[in-house]
């Protein structure tokens, strides 16, 4: 089996849900917001506090 290009590796909230994914490819890591799961989500790339995006190793 192919491995997977996005893992979630932290995930909160039940109504109003925040998860962090990375992509096991860049080690970039995403913040995926949605808000009661019908009123729309939204995507974006997380940053530090020099605004770099913040990369996990990976292997």
């Amino acid at each position: 089996m192919a491995k997977e290009r996005f893992v979630e590796v932290y995930n909160q909230g039940i109504v109003n849900v925040a998860r962090i994914i990375v992509d096991t490819e860049t080690g970039v890591n995403y913040l995926l917001g949605s808000h009661n799961k019908a009123n729309g989500t939204g995507l974006t790339v997380l940053v530090d506090r020099d605004g770099k995006p913040i990369v996990t190793p990976v292997e």
